[in-house]
């Protein structure tokens, strides 16, 4: 039988509609049961911790579970695996943190790719770190250091905890921005690197806030610097090393990914109670203390993080010519 011109354009224009109206409602319903969030990292971690907090919000804020997942191994790239191959329908969540920027230079063959297949849905925080000495080194401000170094190139040993971390990267990018040699040495896990630097068998590291801020208040260790774009509230008397190496920042980022396809609903709704935990005194409060910094944004501008975070530590991987052991 055929259809009226005007029958057929309205049933033509409803089934167009109906994906889009199917995909409102799912938002508007959405969360109907539990959702995980998938972390890179094993329990009892900072970056762990991170999502315990946020998934604790969005549980109340949501009014369903939020469970944390631990998948380590891989150098995060497990866990990241899980997510893009899950279904696209916002219960499968990514902690993402700055190890997948780094991945996606740092590894020559990954099944996915980060950028293309992991929607950004809300950037939670950056944790800068610490630029830090044995109280021995006879340097107490970045530029005495960069002129110790100078004047002993390649005497002075810097711990990394393994190739391609922030403790790296953030150091390897100063290397290279302040014209100094330093002899990296790696760990398999901070511990060991912190007893070391306290013992002077290193000399510096770009550490964590929150792993080195004890020892450098018990003396210790000795802060000569912060590697954000401006002073922290924890080391308010310790200056940033851009103030003494023109355009040198340094951070790691968290944040939720989902997987591609997710509905924009869905990501907006996310975005939405994630940002409004941001905005609370008492979770800021909890990651301040984890020496983390909010940072609350669209997903776009998460998106836009993303791409130049990636970019930019593409540049320090294969100018340092980082590879893994």
């Amino acid at each position: 039988m055929k259809l009226p011109r005007r029958e057929f354009l309205h049933l033509a224009v409803s089934a167009i509609a109906l994906p889009a109206a199917s995909n409102i409602a799912s938002a508007q319903s959405y969360p109907m049961r539990p959702v995980r969030i998938i972390v890179g990292f094993g329990p009892g971690g900072v970056t762990d911790i991170v999502a315990r907090i946020i998934a604790q919000w969005l549980s109340e804020r949501l009014g369903q579970p939020f469970v944390v997942e631990n998948r380590p191994g891989g150098g995060t790239n497990i866990a990241t695996e899980v997510v893009v191959r899950a279904p696209p329908d916002g219960y499968t969540l990514l902690l993402t943190t700055s190890a997948n920027f780094v991945n996606a230079t740092l590894f020559d063959k990954l099944s996915f790719n980060f950028i293309r297949d992991i929607a950004p849905v809300a950037s939670i925080n950056r944790t800068p770190a610490v630029m830090e000495v044995n109280p021995a080194v006879p340097a107490k401000t970045v530029p005495e250091f960069i002129a110790y170094a100078k004047a002993n190139p390649g005497k002075l040993n810097m711990a990394a905890v393994g190739p391609g971390s922030v403790t790296h990267i953030h150091g390897e990018l100063f290397k290279m921005m302040a014209g100094v040699d330093l002899v990296t040495v790696q760990y398999s896990n901070p511990g060991p690197a912190l007893i070391d630097l306290m013992r002077g068998q290193v000399q510096v590291m770009f550490d964590p806030v929150v792993s080195s801020l004890e020892h450098i208040k018990a003396g210790e260790l000795r802060a000569l610097a912060v590697t954000a774009g401006a002073r922290l509230e924890v080391l308010p008397d310790i200056p940033t090393v851009g103030d003494f190496v023109p355009g040198y920042e340094a951070s790691g980022f968290a944040g939720i990914g989902a997987p591609k396809s997710t509905p924009v609903e869905i990501i907006e709704k996310l975005n939405s109670a994630i940002n409004a935990g941001l905005a609370d005194p008492k979770l800021k409060a909890r990651l301040a203390e984890l020496g983390g910094i909010v940072l609350a944004g669209s997903p776009v501008d998460f998106g836009k993080l993303i791409a130049a975070e990636t970019q930019k530590w593409t540049k320090v991987i294969r100018a340092a010519n980082i590879r893994l052991e």
